[in-house]
């Protein structure tokens, strides 16, 4: 099987077309996010239930985590950027559908459809990159950069939608993704090349059907979990999850063309890097719940302000997003993973040392900072590991790794620091959480309410500084995973 491109890209085309491919992935990104400040406006509008408002949240995340697998494999089948350039047109049309909805069904839908589109993105716009430049350490910033604005697209959604709702109505948080989209799709058709994998087989339906049924379950199940630890619903939805998953890996093994190759979590490197991503993203996850509700519930800030503070530490992961790959190409990419890690451990230790929002932000940003290194790193060493026609696929595993991690953080850490919340409070009225707390004291009297919001603040900030000192002692051993198991990789452009 070999990968075929159409006309390959060198010098500023090349460059052009990472902008392309940034501009979608900064929209996903931003798409994923955007929507925090929108929805007291939409629901005046729209009167959604409580739970068609989780539907209307969570449904774009979910699908494109159900969907990126399949998709990474259907874009080694017909092309990337065909699959990219199809993914961009329904993008935007599906935009329009959920600027405009006027039920909350309509928009519901729209929000499927915006997740089965971005699914065909993210993937192909990963595996482009890497096949737009030859050069090792060209391609590692490149993949920088990709990541950079990933990261940056995160943290910019609440405050592009901040701004946005200032002067429009909500449904402009979703007609900014359409302009964005045509620049993608006619700078795609122009820059970017075709490649796909020659001679790969018809697309296993089964496999399809499996993953589907084995992620889904698996997002829902996390994310249920964390926000009520006791939740049955929760366990039963982590059960169906492993079993299709563990009913889909055997199926793999026994394909002559899979939907995901098994065989290359035999390459050390891809292995090595794909379980380093994901186990980050799962300490980075529940850190960024913790501080970005702290932010809001105990210093009182709004959604806009707290969303101002946290594009600091999103800032840090765009710089050293950056500033990874050119490191890299001096030093061993295991060193400088290894020593970013440790640089985000002492972060969190100036978080548990220090008192008051400006170390909280200072030290989030340290870690956040040191963090960036995997994901920079991560993504370059999964896709380069890969064969080249199987880019698509690695783009998917690694994106995929990444967004489970990152529900498995929130699940996870968010049950320690319930934990220790429920461990610290003495009081009848504090329930199970800051929230539940806030909401109880709003029916007190003014003294019992104030010492309710002080006890349930000083607990909740307990369990910050908790989960924040327990990742903080995971990211040493991940530091020393990281240069065990990445030791035997050359500094970028060298030979392994």
């Amino acid at each position: 099987m070999t990968t075929t491109t159409t006309s390959p890209r060198t010098g500023a085309r090349a460059w052009l077309g990472l902008l392309v491919l940034a501009l979608a992935t900064l929209l996903l990104a931003v798409d994923n996010t955007v929507l925090m400040l929108a929805l007291p406006h939409l629901a005046a509008d729209l009167n959604p239930s409580a739970t068609e408002l989780l539907w209307i949240t969570d449904v774009y995340g979910f699908m494109i985590a159900g969907f990126i697998i399949t998709m990474g494999s259907i874009g080694d089948r017909i092309g990337r950027r065909r699959l990219l350039l199809i993914g961009a047109a329904a993008f935007a049309a599906a935009s329009l559908v959920a600027a405009y909805s006027t039920t909350t069904v309509m928009l519901i839908g729209a929000r499927v459809l915006l997740g089965i589109a971005g699914a065909t993105i993210g993937p192909s716009a990963l595996a482009l990159v890497a096949g737009l430049f030859a050069d090792a350490r060209r391609r590692a910033l490149a993949i920088g950069v990709f990541t950079a604005c990933f990261m940056g697209g995160a943290a910019a959604g609440p405050v592009i939608g901040g701004v946005l709702l200032e002067h429009f109505w909500w449904g402009s948080v979703f007609l900014m993704g359409v302009p964005i989209m045509v620049a993608v799709l006619v700078g795609g058709l122009v820059l970017l090349p075709e490649t796909r994998a020659e001679g790969s087989g018809r697309l296993d339906l089964a496999s399809v059907a499996m993953s589907l049924a084995a992620i889904l379950p698996l997002v829902h199940g996390l994310k249920e979990l964390a926000d009520d630890p006791g939740q049955p619903v929760a366990y039963a939805a982590l059960g169906v999850g492993l079993a299709f998953g563990w009913a889909f890996v055997r199926r793999q093994r026994r394909l002559a063309e899979p939907l995901v190759d098994l065989r290359l979590f035999g390459d050390r490197s891809f292995s090595a890097a794909l379980l380093i991503l994901a186990l980050a993203m799962v300490l980075q996850g529940g850190v960024y719940l913790f501080v970005s509700q702290h932010l809001q519930l105990v210093e009182g800030l709004s959604p806009l302000a707290a969303g101002l503070w946290m594009a600091v530490p999103a800032l840090g992961l765009v710089a050293g997003s950056l500033a990874a790959p050119l490191v890299a190409g001096v030093f061993r990419p295991g060193l400088v993973v290894g020593a970013g890690l440790v640089m985000s451990a002492a972060g969190f230790a100036v978080v548990v040392a220090g008192d008051g929002l400006g170390t909280l932000i200072a030290g989030v940003t340290i870690a956040f900072l040191g963090m960036a290194p995997v994901g920079a790193l991560g993504l370059g060493l999964i896709v380069g590991a890969a064969p080249p026609e199987r880019s698509g696929s690695a783009s998917a595993m690694a994106e995929c790794g990444g967004e489970l991690g990152i529900a498995l953080g929130i699940a996870l850490l968010g049950s320690v620091g319930t934990a220790v919340y429920g461990g610290t409070v003495t009081s009848p009225h504090a329930g199970g959480s800051l929230g539940e707390a806030l909401t109880a004291a709003a029916a007190l009297p003014p003294g019992q309410a104030a010492d309710l919001v002080a006890e349930a603040q000083a607990a909740f900030t307990q369990g910050l500084l908790v989960v924040t000192a327990l990742s903080g002692v995971l990211m040493l051993g991940l530091a020393v995973t990281a240069m065990t198991l990445l030791r035997h990789l050359r500094p970028i452009g060298g030979d392994r």
